[in-house]
């Protein structure tokens, strides 16, 4: 079966969809997207990505291209008619379609598309240690919103693979550590508390950090949300990232530097097991109020 997409109120295959040349994410990157990961054929806090979706697309003065529950209802019928157990869903939205020009008008009807595509089976275990690097921050000041607009971060993941890494963090002007590429940076201080930046316009506020913030709460660990600098990397008792695909990974060097022993870290792998634990409890609970 061959993949579909979803193109302003159309089932499309895949290798056929398409949007204006007009369209103005094309023309100025004027969107915001979303990334949903499955698992098991379940959606990982679809209420969190569809909060965030509004949000973005609320700073931008961009309105939701139809109602919640209907986006629901396409985002389950991606799942189904591509026949996902293990993957993800990207959705994303523009503007509008109007012939090019700078200015922003009003009126414009927003462009949904949205694609799906499956994934190899996510383990809860055997996920091995990474590499990261460090490279300038070059994005705008908004970086709370999803905007479309990811050259800077293309750039930066571009880095990181040639030099056989699996993630960049990007460090500011301050010399601190803002986030990764396409996904959020942890550490583990010598006395369990977990660190993470604040989340502001300096950083996206990851829905899988959101996650693992509300676990840690739960377990009543130790939570710092502040910079970090590189060298303090280094010395950290484990490191980590989180993602909507990665969803926590712990890094074993950054910069050809190792941390701790290189390897998995005990916050990590457990931050790891609790995420998966409390998705499959969520499924359970929705399939017992059917």
């Amino acid at each position: 079966m061959s993949r579909l997409a979803y193109v302003n109120g159309h089932y499309i295959p895949h290798d056929r969809a398409a949007v204006s040349i007009d369209d103005r994410g094309y023309q100025f990157g004027d969107g915001v997207y979303e990334v949903v990961t499955i698992i098991n054929g379940n959606l990982a806090d679809q209420d969190w990505h569809l909060d965030r979706l509004e949000y973005s697309l609320g700073a931008l003065n961009i309105p939701m291209p139809m109602t919640r529950n209907a986006l629901m209802i396409v985002i389950g019928n991606m799942i189904k008619m591509n026949r996902i157990s293990y993957g993800m869903v990207y959705l994303q939205v523009t503007r509008g379609v109007m012939p090019r020009d700078h200015g922003m008008v009003s009126g414009l009807v927003p462009q949904l598309v949205m694609t799906a595509k499956h994934l190899p089976k996510i383990k809860q275990h055997e996920t091995p240690a990474v590499d990261v690097i460090t490279t300038i921050d070059q994005r705008w000041q908004r970086r709370d919103i999803k905007t479309i607009q990811l050259l800077p971060n293309c750039m930066a993941k571009t880095k990181a693979s040639d030099a056989a890494a699996y993630e960049a963090w990007m460090v500011d002007d301050d010399g601190f550590i803002t986030e990764g590429s396409s996904s959020n940076a942890w550490i583990v201080d010598n006395k369990g508390a977990l660190i993470t930046r604040t989340a502001s316009n300096a950083i996206l506020s990851g829905i899988t950090r959101k996650a693992i913030l509300a676990i840690a709460e739960t377990r009543n660990l130790t939570i710092i949300e502040r910079p970090f600098t590189p060298a303090e990397v280094a010395k950290a008792s484990e490191a980590f990232i989180t993602s909507a695909t990665s969803i926590v990974t712990s890094v074993g060097r950054i910069d050809g530097k190792t941390i701790s022993d290189g390897g998995v870290g005990p916050v990590a792998q457990a931050m790891r097991n609790a995420y998966f634990e409390r998705i499959e409890k969520k499924k359970t609970n929705t399939e017992g109020q059917q």
